[in-house]
């Protein structure tokens, strides 16, 4: 039995099936994205999505969609399903669907007269190739189907209108074509198992409406072009393999490949397995490049979110030497004490306060796992010196080392912690100071730095740092503890201390070295509990609060508004529950267990199979933003880490 299904009742339910989304990537960084009915809402979605570095640094839609025609007896039934201006649905093929089931890849059943047609979809690892697979089940009559390739050759984030740029020629190549729309685009080779017939009809498709966007506030109509069709006969029992890629391929190879794949790729069977499959589908290499994408369908690769998720992702999965290749390649782009926050060469911007102290708990954390402290010091200690010399000597955006030992950071219309959204020119949590999670990092990496140097020796760096060790808890303290409330201040600016009840907090009781004893963590994590702790992860802000916003939707502004003010974010669990259960050891177990399986509902909602960006701070706590978060799945595999580690222990 599948782990994740739906059924005919719920697929033909467009108010619920359009609401389903599905994610393949490659290593190479493409992916392939729609609805579990393939149905395009929103201007990322694409059969084939892939990097175009001759053009830019992003993804491009290459194949917007695929659309397929059974043929009998000269009556057509079309499979497949788009959205048109003005709530117009053409074709209808979802109402020939059967069910859907997503193991080990997703598969549509389609029951149309007396023909039973199944659609396995799979993207390569290898080359970011989509390999489609059509069996004809049963049919009582010759039959014959008919494909329509829907094009777009454009970056993810603009859409298409009709044009006479567009390059409307084609060239024959073993069992298909190749083209392009565009010159500067990589050519894509549509291919078939066994030659069609091909027919070129150049023609435009118009208004094709993306309802995701309408509702986000942005563009939403694209016209999409489609060069012609092909057809082939298709027997009783017989399979054929569509693919679809910038090389070619030898068509006798398709089915061997698609064998291949499917017995590499890990099982989504279980809600352990699901969160596997979706991290590795985060992990991209490009060259002697290892990186991971924070996010899809838009994100690209940012440096806080690589340091919080690598743990999770390669490091609880055993993929120790990935781990490793991600950490050394950021390091390239290091620019003084700064890692880029987002963006990569020219176009990075160096604006984040947090994201080298991060590098520390990450570097910290895979030294734990290969156990290989011993070797840390000599291979990076260069780095961590750069890093903490340049806090204390201080460097862009306000960010020094103060006499007090503390880290102060910000300035006038820049956000640079991770509650880093900004509406018209101006940060929605303006935290200029001294931020609670910034110092907490601090501490641990000063600490963690001094760990590796006595280990080898370096008796000089150690003196070098010792005062802001042992200075550095009862400044803290001085500065963020309010004995009364009984916990910490979210920032601190001169005589300003915001009590707003925020998760910043979560991390003074997390991290390997913590400045503060255990009365005051466990009455911190109390606090979060009753305030901000949801079955879906940690509110931004607790709802008592006037600015508190309990639902994530709207235009960009009032999603921005939203995103740090009450919005739940599950990447924040991870730390929650280390924290917890240093206090609590087994005692916490369950509580823990309880949190952590909640998400198994989520495997069938929003993202199939993976965990949303966030979710709403009200209930019933809908997920939203992006389908596929990098650092809410690491954090969820890391929990189920810590959840094993204490009941062995």
């Amino acid at each position: 039995m599948n782990y994740i299904t739906f059924e005919k009742n719920q697929l033909v339910n467009l108010e619920y099936s359009l609401t389903k989304e599905l994610l393949r990537t490659s290593r190479e960084g493409a992916y392939s994205s729609s609805t579990i009915i393939n149905c395009n809402t929103r201007k990322y979605h694409g059969l084939l999505v892939m990097p175009q570095p001759a053009i830019d640094e992003g993804n491009h839609v290459l194949l917007s969609s695929f659309d397929e025609t059974v043929i009998q007896h000269n009556a057509e039934f079309n499979l497949a399903i788009h959205k048109y201006q003005g709530e117009v649905f053409s074709p209808k093929g979802h109402k020939y669907l059967k069910d859907f089931t997503s193991d080990p890849i997703p598969k549509l059943s389609y029951h149309v007269g007396g023909v039973e047609l199944t659609k396995e979809m799979l993207l390569s690892n290898k080359d970011g190739r989509m390999i489609i697979k059509y069996t004809l089940v049963e049919a009582h009559s010759p039959t014959r189907i008919r494909f329509k390739p829907f094009l777009a050759f454009r970056n993810i984030h603009f859409l298409t209108r009709s044009n006479y740029d567009v390059d409307t020629s084609y060239e024959e190549i073993d069992n298909g074509i190749k083209l392009r729309m565009y010159r500067g685009y990589s050519f894509l080779h549509l291919q078939f198992s066994k030659k069609p017939e091909y027919v070129h009809v150049p023609d435009w498709y118009y208004n094709i409406e993306y309802i995701k966007e309408k509702a986000r506030g942005y563009d939403y109509l694209e016209d999409l072009y489609v060069p012609g069709y092909f057809e082939l006969p298709i027997e009783k029992g017989e399979s054929i393999y569509f693919a679809a890629g910038v090389e070619p391929v030898a068509p006798s190879s398709l089915a061997r490949s698609f064998k291949t794949e499917i017995t590499s790729r890990v099982p989504r069977d279980s809600f352990e397995h699901c969160l596997i499959n979706a991290a590795q589908q985060f992990i991209v290499k490009r060259g002697k490049k290892t990186e991971i994408i924070s996010g899809y369908p838009w994100f690209g690769r940012w440096g806080r979110d690589t340091f919080v998720s690598l743990p999770g992702l390669t490091l609880v999965t055993g993929e120790h030497k990935t781990a490793k290749a991600v950490i050394d390649n950021m390091l390239q782009e290091l620019k003084g004490p700064l890692f880029p926050n987002m963006g990569i060469g020219e176009k990075a911007i160096y604006n984040s306060a947090d994201t080298p102290l991060w590098f520390f708990w990450a570097l910290q954390q895979y030294g734990m796992y290969t156990n290989s402290n011993a070797k840390l010091w000599k291979e990076y200690g260069k780095y961590l010196k750069a890093i903490l010399n340049g806090y204390r000597e201080g460097t862009s955006y306000n960010i020094k080392l103060h006499n007090n030992h503390l880290i102060y950071s910000g300035e006038t219309g820049f956000a640079v912690t991770w509650m880093d959204a900004v509406v018209d020119g101006k940060p929605v949590t303006p935290r200029i100071g001294y931020c609670v999670e910034i110092n907490s990092l601090w501490y641990n990496a000063v600490l963690f730095a001094m760990q590796l140097a006595s280990q080898a020796g370096d008796k000089e760096f150690i003196q070098e740092w010792q005062e802001t060790a042992e200075a550095f808890p009862e400044s803290f303290i001085n500065t963020f503890w309010d004995e009364k409330r009984g916990y910490l201040a979210d920032y601190v600016n001169g005589d300003y201390k915001d009590f707003s009840v925020r998760p910043n907090q979560i991390f003074a009781t997390s991290l390997p070295y913590t400045s503060l004893p255990e009365p005051m963590r466990n009455s911190i994590l109390e606090r979060v509990k009753s305030e901000l702790l949801t079955p879906r992860g940690i509110r931004s802000l607790a709802p008592k609060n006037v600015l508190y916003k309990g639902v994530y939707e709207g235009n960009q502004a009032e999603r921005d508004h939203a995103y740090h003010q009450g919005s739940v974010h599950p990447w924040l669990l991870g730390h929650f529950v280390e924290g917890y259960l240093a206090i609590h050891q087994k005692a916490a177990i369950q509580m823990v267990k309880d949190i952590y399986y909640g998400f198994e509902d989520e495997m069938d909602e929003h993202g199939i199979g993976t965990i949303s960006e966030v979710y709403d701070g009200d209930p019933p706590h809908r997920g939203a933003g992006a389908v596929s978060q990098a650092w809410c799945v690491a954090e969820l595999l890391r929990i189920g880490a810590l959840i094993k580690q204490y009941q062995k222990d």
